[in-house]
């Protein structure tokens, strides 16, 4: 077995590289990122590529970074990710793991595209209740910082917030622990699956409604 693991730079793919870890030692081959080409920073979170090259290096795995556009096309991407599928079997891959939790269209849509490519999809934290998942990642030293926040369920406040146990029990009524319907993303920077943390500040804001990103930026020197 042989795994490349779809790493979005927030706490959901880092938990699940955690999972593989303990449950498939050595198999995690790599980590795969769509970055915004327009930006450089990693699509749908807005974290820059400075940062996640920083997660990266912490993790000990190479990083494939596959350049779209902005307000890229389903075709666009599509073919981009048939050219990393192409990539990874050449290159001995077997599997390609997701940390998606719960939405079923998210992962029949996954499974339909690897279909056909000598790829087996993985989802190591499949229906894991969201509340537990949130509680144990915090209390396994998984650290993170809410990068993006959709206003149209949270204010634009918690974005850059860190994710802990305040703000889980700040979370208004229906907004899932985790995120997984898209009401926030976030950044990490600690946890079981680094070497060492990653130091950071909490830059600009920038509104593109209906989000709110606050920048994640390296930590100055002191």
């Amino acid at each position: 077995m042989k795994i490349l693991l779809s790493w979005s730079s927030g706490k959901d793919s880092a938990w699940a590289l955690h999972e593989l870890n303990r449950t498939h030692p050595g198999a995690v081959a790599a980590l795969l990122t769509t970055i915004n080409e327009a930006y450089d920073r990693v699509a749908m979170h807005g974290v820059r590529a400075q940062i996640l090259e920083a997660q990266a290096e912490r993790t000990g795995l190479p990083l494939w970074q596959v350049p779209i556009p902005d307000q890229c096309t389903n075709e666009t991407y599509e073919a981009r990710m048939r050219d990393v599928c192409t990539r990874a079997v050449a290159e001995g891959i077997t599997h390609v793991a997701f940390g998606d939790l719960f939405l079923e269209d998210i992962r029949a849509y996954r499974e339909k595209q690897l279909a056909g490519t000598g790829l087996t999809p993985l989802f190591p934290l499949w229906l894991k209740p969201t509340r537990a998942l949130a509680e144990q990642m915090i209390d396994g030293g998984l650290e993170a910082r809410l990068s993006v926040v959709d206003t149209r369920v949270l204010d634009a406040s918690f974005a850059g917030r860190a994710f802990d146990r305040t703000l889980l029990a700040d979370l208004p009524e229906g907004v899932d622990w985790c995120g997984e319907q898209g009401e926030f993303h976030t950044c990490v920077t600690a946890g079981p699956v680094f070497r060492a943390s990653i130091a950071v500040d909490i830059g600009g804001r920038r509104d593109q409604p209906p989000f709110v990103f606050r920048d994640i930026v390296p930590a100055s020197p002191s």
